[in-house]
């Protein structure tokens, strides 16, 4: 007796379709597994055989076989558990099989029948209606997050003993509907605002023109000066994520299973702080069964690195490929799997292991070669990588007690940054990116065009601060910055000296 059904795995932040193929024969009892299982598809065995017994269903005691097709692929988790007991019931008359042909299965089975919740079904459910399926039979918890996917049904089911009767035509169950609207990412609903921030304009405008063209920034200053603060407004500022983009990010959290139970939906940009004691896959992604690490999961947001120092520094340097091309790559022998990663990274240190190196009020107590060790433990191609430096200096007890201040809210200088990105996302058309911070050095001859009086100014820069080639084209996708945030054509003279200050913390001060 033969049955197949149709279920699914994930090879990256992607699904696609596994062929759960069940043989049930005469022969000495046995249970098997084929097809590359992992253990968690190993201990299904344990699980569908005490799942089918509780739900007063027959078990069969003959010979089983399972095959999960393609057969090269590793398979992994517990989300087969459905297909192999549905399938062994189909292949023993005791589900129709013709039923079996319209969804996909997915879920984890308790001893007692009842369906738990499996990680990545919003890529899964992406996978079904590209494959042409009527729908996906899932289990309840999962249905929000299916049910994104519109055009297809979503079943949610509590038991096995329900799926086998709505198999059966034996319970009428419609498919689950919840109304997910992207209008909510026009509003996204934020419980911080750059209000917050006391003083500190000149980091302000800093991130503002980070924002405008997606720079990464790097801000160096004593501690409780405000750059966490300050990191953490960020996110508040950058454009509504579209729906194309709050999709990608889901499906992220889908696989990883961080995504909230009750947004199936993400639809604010996120923000990621990891510790600095995070290792290379935590950061990166990786593993034995490869999961996105820290800077897949800031895709569309913010990854803000607190006390960059402190972070081993060959953790630090396997960020050079993602800060480039915005995609992690990583690479097995049975397989290779890549994750998106375009993000903005925010970094945030101490001028000084103490913290107070040039602080007007407290003393430093470090030595001069306890200084340097300390910087240089962020490397000259990592630093290069960075556009904005900025120093965030100490506020001052007039500064704290202002109750003017800056009454600019988050929203009116998230307007200035989506007019500024609008700008350049028509300036790029079809070059396949869409921001500054985004152009090749022949984009940047290009779009970056300086009058001959800021010629002489840049020279200057380059020669005092020593620029680094790449330093060089970072001042001018600046430069292009600010001068789509005044909705100017041209860049100038003014436009230049501000960005070569963003630029201050340069290599040569460093050693």
């Amino acid at each position: 007796m033969l049955a197949k059904i149709d279920s699914s795995s994930l090879l990256g932040i992607d699904a696609y379709i596994v062929e759960v193929e069940i043989d049930v024969s005469f022969g000495i009892r046995a249970f098997s597994i084929v097809g590359l299982p992992d253990t968690a598809v190993q201990e299904a065995r344990e699980r569908v055989r005490l799942a089918i017994r509780n739900s007063n269903l027959e078990f069969p005691t003959q010979r089983i076989t399972i095959n999960l097709a393609p057969a090269d692929i590793k398979k992994e988790g517990p989300s087969f558990d459905l297909p192999i007991a549905l399938g062994i019931l189909a292949a023993t008359e005791q589900v129709n099989k013709e039923s079996l042909d319209k969804f996909i299965f997915v879920g984890e089975l308790s001893l007692d029948g009842s369906i738990r919740k499996v990680d990545g079904v919003l890529p899964v459910a992406i996978t079904c209606k590209k494959k042409g399926k009527e729908g996906i039979v899932l289990p309840e918890i999962n249905a929000k997050e299916a049910s994104l996917v519109e055009g297809i049904k979503v079943f949610a089911m509590k038991n096995l003993s329900e799926t086998v009767e709505f198999l059966n035509n034996n319970l009428a169950k419609e498919p689950y509907s919840a109304e997910v609207k992207d209008t909510s990412l026009d509003n996204p609903n934020y419980s911080i605002d750059f209000t917050d921030v006391k003083g500190q304009e000149h980091a302000k405008r800093a991130l503002e023109i980070a924002a405008a063209g997606a720079h990464n920034v790097l801000m160096v200053g004593p501690p409780g000066a405000g750059k966490t603060m300050l990191a953490r407004r960020l996110s508040t500022i950058l454009p509504e994520m579209s729906w194309e983009e709050a999709i990608e990010t889901t499906k992220l959290f889908s696989v990883t299973g961080l995504l909230p139970k009750e947004f199936p939906l993400l639809t604010t940009r996120p923000f990621r702080s990891p510790h600095h004691t995070i290792s290379h896959a935590g950061l990166v992604g990786g593993g034995t069964y490869p999961k996105p690490g820290e800077v897949s999961l800031s895709h569309h947001g913010v990854l803000f690195l607190d006390e960059l120092p402190e972070f081993h520094r060959d953790v630090l340097e396997v960020l050079r490929q993602p800060l480039e091309e915005g995609v992690v790559t990583i690479s097995r022998a049975a397989t290779s799997v890549s994750y998106p990663a375009s993000f903005m990274l925010v970094a945030a240190m101490n001028p000084c292991p103490c913290g107070f190196f040039g602080d007007p009020i407290k003393q430093c107590n470090c030595t001069p070669p306890q200084i340097q060790r300390y910087l240089r433990k962020i490397s000259g191609p990592l630093l290069d990588r960075i556009d904005i430096h900025i120093e965030v200096p100490r506020l001052n007890y007039e500064k704290l007690t202002d109750k003017g201040g800056s009454k600019e809210v988050s929203s009116q200088i998230r307007h200035r940054v989506k007019r500024a990105r609008l700008i350049q996302q028509k300036r790029f058309g079809k070059r396949g990116f869409y921001c500054n911070a985004q152009m090749q050095s022949r984009d940047v001859r290009e779009f970056c065009l300086i009058p001959s009086s800021a010629k002489d100014l840049l020279r200057q820069a380059v020669n005092q601060l020593g620029l680094s080639a790449r330093a060089y084209d970072r001042v001018l996708k600046l430069s292009r910055t600010i001068a789509d945030l005044e909705e100017r054509e041209e860049i100038e003279t003014p436009d230049i000296a501000e960005a070569i200050q963003y630029r201050s913390l340069d290599r040569k001060l460093w050693v």
